[in-house]
């Protein structure tokens, strides 16, 4: 029986959905954290910017590489080789499953609104609860991809709803003289200079922004493969438009101060300021819907890209097992049994979902930086151009995409890039069993020095971790 294929209106969804998790409606305090407007304008210029840049990288891909599939994974690996290739699939399976753990973290956190006992989302009745959604959304995707998709395209349209009055809300309460009090906030020592505090802002939008790639992920399974670049970019400003108005309007509501000090999600006290308690009764139970299916997108997407990987033999072999339905059920049951493992690490280790979302913001980021990389690299060459075809400004743009992922290297800070470095490692004993599956040398001489490299960042970084020297957590 054929299997069908994902139109326009599902792939535009996936991307949506992906991106349109827990972080929008958290961003009012996660943002003024460590920024104030001034900073904050400025940090969401850079991403608009960088951001942009990689999905015009992730348009341009899609249609002049259309033999490539499951996006970041395969640019890096055609553009540098299997080990980095490999090394790029594992760092958006991870960052996709570690998302996945800090959804289930912040659904019980928001349900702590109306149940105490849930706490922070990480007491042994909010695990108990996360793993039950964790099992249901398994078997959902069980059913089918074509299927899971179609409910993803529901819960977007209707998790868009909410955000959209709390905008309107926002709209009509927002105070001038509010939003340029101390509009610069280095009347606040605490947030340091403004490099400081734009700094501090990369990872939330990076978070925020993380699944702009996931038509290009399903690019396989697409209907037309212009599809994906229409998908992309509509799913890009739309998320846009909307995350700039929650965090700049919310400044304009309550001063930088307060709304560092709401608990998430913070979107929730920023309407119950303005509306009284059902503002936050509603924003609670929107995050609740949102984050459900956020958690089914990432779950889908977390899926696929081992199984793509192990279809051309990066990954080991077993990751590509598909039961009847198309799903990549090993792949799916690795990945659900790693994010109840994680659930339980974080009850032990009282770990928030700022913490989480950072690790996993990290862990994407070698994908990104090969996308780009690989677009400019393509434009320098001239492979896939016409003979006497401009490359000027697609090699910007993937320069650009570039530049962007690197400066997100140095913003996320060292205690982020050390735990990634830990959890990269032991990937390593995953690409060698696929090489040996294949018949095929391990490593080249670079590949080589990058894998004793890995490993010796990873092991201070695990030994620097059980000192306290540096926690992310």
């Amino acid at each position: 029986m054929p299997r069908r294929k994902l139109r326009l209106g599902s792939l535009t969804a996936l991307v949506i959905g992906s991106m349109l998790g827990s972080g929008v409606f958290s961003l009012p305090q996660n943002m003024a954290a460590g920024a104030g407007a001034l900073a904050i304008i400025i940090g969401w210029a850079i991403t608009a910017v960088g951001m942009l840049a990689l999905v015009f990288v992730y348009q341009s891909l899609a249609l002049r590489k259309p033999d490539l599939d499951a996006g970041p994974y395969a640019y890096a690996k055609a553009g540098f080789g299997p080990f980095i290739g490999f090394n790029s699939a594992w760092g958006y399976w991870l960052s996709a499953w570690i998302g996945n753990v800090s959804y289930a973290v912040v659904v019980f956190s928001a349900l702590s609104y109306f149940f105490p006992s849930f706490g922070e989302g990480n007491t042994w009745p909010a695990i108990i609860g996360a793993s039950v959604l964790l099992w249901l959304v398994h078997a959902l995707v069980m059913a089918g991809i074509r299927e899971a998709a179609v409910v993803n395209l529901v819960v977007t349209v209707a998790k868009i709803a909410p955000i959209v009055l709390f905008i309107g809300v926002a709209v009509v309460a927002f105070k001038v003289d509010i939003f340029s009090a101390d509009f610069s906030a280095l009347g606040n020592a605490s947030l340091g200079s403004i490099t400081s505090q734009v700094k501090s802002t990369m990872l939330v939008t990076l978070w925020v922004f993380i699944g702009i790639e996931g038509a290009s992920v399903y690019s396989a399974r697409a209907q037309r493969r212009t599809d994906i670049a229409t998908a992309t970019i509509t799913g890009f400003l739309t998320c846009l438009a909307l995350y700039a108005l929650v965090s700049l309007l919310s400044l304009g509501i309550l001063r930088q101060p307060e709304l560092a000090a709401l608990k998430n999600p913070s979107m929730a006290g920023v309407l119950e300021a303005v509306v009284g308690p059902w503002g936050a009764i509603l924003i609670n139970i929107a995050l609740v819907v949102s984050v459900i299916g956020a958690f089914l997108s990432w779950t889908l997407l977390a899926a696929e890209i081992p199984r793509a990987a192990a279809k051309d033999g990066t990954m080991p072999a077993f990751f590509a097992n598909e039961n009847e339905h198309g799903v990549p059920s090993m792949s799916l049951l690795i990945t659900n049994l790693l994010v109840q493992a994680f659930l339980l690490v974080t009850l032990f280790a009282q770990s928030t979902y700022q913490a989480l979302f950072s690790i996993a913001s990290a862990a994407i980021l070698v994908p990104y930086i090969f996308s780009g990389a690989y677009a400019a690299k393509l434009a320098i060459t001239g492979e896939s151009y016409q003979p006497g075809a401009s490359r000027a400004a697609p090699m910007i743009v993937g320069l650009a995409a570039t530049a962007y992922g690197l400066w997100l290297v140095y913003a996320a800070g060292p205690a982020y890039l050390f735990m990634c470095a830990v959890l990269y490692a032991p990937g390593i004993i995953f690409y060698a069993v696929a090489r040996r599956q294949n018949g095929q040398q391990l490593f080249t001489p670079v590949e080589a020095f990058l894998a004793v490299a890995l490993v010796a960042v990873g092991l201070l970084a695990g030994y620097e971790m059980w000192t306290g020297a540096v926690s992310p957590f």
